[in-house]
């Protein structure tokens, strides 16, 4: 067996009781209603030929692709393993806080893998709530011309504030549907002043037309410590022309400080765990000159796939939970999303929640032609109150009911900040969506 994809002995975290297990909701489901319908047999090509190129948002896509979450339900399974964060203030030194915010923003992602149906699109003034032992989270389709979801989460002890607003752009290439999630995220530590930055890498459906599917996640996300200066710079690796590709899901990267000095060197696979060692250790084991190697470590020597404890005197900092039985046949839901149609929220439900929504709820009964044609009815009464704002800016005729937009205090990027007041649960000025 080839040393770099052998585990060496391993230091793990026995302080973080929660590693490798997902954040528990208060619901107990394991399984949705029924299993994911068998897909309508359409012939895709003749549908998708007249979208490529284009901004699939814009575009109303068959229900039989979707699976039944709103994009605001995606957005909160960021905090799938939010324990991550919580835990981040008691760390004593800055790099292993940002060491473990930017493992936070890694496994937030892990809950996409084999994940092929699209959410559906938030309606405008659509929320999602959910409130457990030691968070809660609101989201808000701010926008819908562009589409904007807004978001804020904390912990129970205000440990953390985690907020931020993805302004998705899906596009199809022909071969591929890509997924780009632009929008900062923001982690603040109250306790020790500190605010983190990123945004997330762009996710990529391939072989949507023949063959089969599969995804990755490919880019470059960069954790920025604004207090002091750090950075986490993280490449996600391409999988190549084929799934089996043996850097499929790698990442890989370095904790610069201002100087770029090389602080420790981060690895892993985001469906699967990451790990933390020293830059020495990696230079030792692939003989390479750390002086040459940039940030992102995508020009460290070509070198198998550095599996969980690789690299000599590492660190687990994170693994993600293994997959429910027959998570397959319920559209790859991990245990965590299983329960999001139904966990527990704290208090009454926002009559704008998208647990209200009959189209979302029709698909995890299992009827494809109800929910097409709840889906249908929605889109239409979205489109009927537009009518009379024709040729007005959306600003002009709609004010989001708990989120305001503003310029990120770190980076000074469009933004949107949290106004407050939606737990006291008065919603009686919430609008009719549904």
């Amino acid at each position: 067996m080839d040393p770099l994809s052998r585990p060496s002995m391993v230091e793990v975290d026995h302080d973080n009781n929660h590693q490798g297990r997902e954040q528990p909701l208060k619901s107990s489901r394991t399984r949705l209603p029924v299993p994911q319908p068998d897909k309508v047999n359409l012939n895709l090509w003749s549908y998708l030929k007249q979208c490529i190129g284009k901004e699939l948002t814009k575009i109303t896509m068959p229900v039989h692709w979707n699976e039944p979450l709103s994009l605001l339900q995606r957005i909160t399974e960021y905090m799938n393993y939010s324990y991550l964060l919580r835990t981040t203030p008691s760390l004593p030194d800055p790099v292993l806080r940002l060491q473990q915010v930017a493992t936070f923003a890694v496994s937030a992602l892990a809950s996409n893998n084999e994940r092929m149906g699209k959410p559906f699109n938030p309606m405008l003034g659509e929320t999602y709530q959910l409130q457990q032992e030691d968070f809660k989270i609101v989201c808000e389709q701010v926008c819908h011309h562009p589409p904007v979801s807004a978001f804020h989460a904390e912990s129970k002890e205000k440990e953390f504030l985690f907020h931020g607003a993805i302004y998705p752009k899906v596009k199809f290439w022909g071969k591929s549907i890509e997924f780009q999630p632009k929008g900062v995220l923001t982690v603040e530590l109250p306790l020790t002043g500190e605010m983190f930055t990123w945004t997330n890498v762009n996710c990529v459906v391939h072989n949507i037309i023949m063959g089969t599917l599969w995804m990755e996640h490919t880019g470059t996300m960069e954790i920025v410590s604004h207090s002091n200066g750090l950075k986490a710079v993280i490449t996600f690796k391409p999988g190549g022309w084929f799934s089996g590709d043996s850097d499929l899901h790698c990442v890989e990267g370095f904790i610069i400080d201002k100087n770029k000095n090389k602080l420790a060197f981060l690895y892993g696979k985001w469906t699967e765990f990451l790990c933390a060692t020293s830059p020495a250790s990696l230079a030792n084991l692939l003989g390479c000159n750390l002086a040459k190697i940039d940030p992102g470590a995508g020009n460290l020597p070509k070198h198998p796939p550095l599996l969980l404890g690789a690299v000599p005197d590492s660190t687990v900092l994170w693994e993600t939970a293994p997959r429910l039985k027959d998570s397959e046949i319920f559209y790859n839901f991990s245990s965590f999303t299983m329960k999001l149609n139904e966990a527990g929220n704290g208090g009454e439900l926002a009559p704008t929640d998208c647990r209200h929504r009959p189209d979302i709820k029709a698909l995890e009964d299992g009827d494809l032609e109800l929910a097409a044609q709840q889906k249908e009815i929605l889109e239409n009464k979205q489109r009927d109150y537009r009518k009379p704002f024709k040729n007005k800016k959306e600003s002009e005729w709609w004010t989001p009911k708990w989120f305001t937009p503003c310029k990120n205090p770190a980076t000074s990027e469009d933004d949107w900040r949290f106004t407050g007041g939606f737990w006291d649960g008065d919603f009686s000025k919430s609008p009719q969506i549904f």
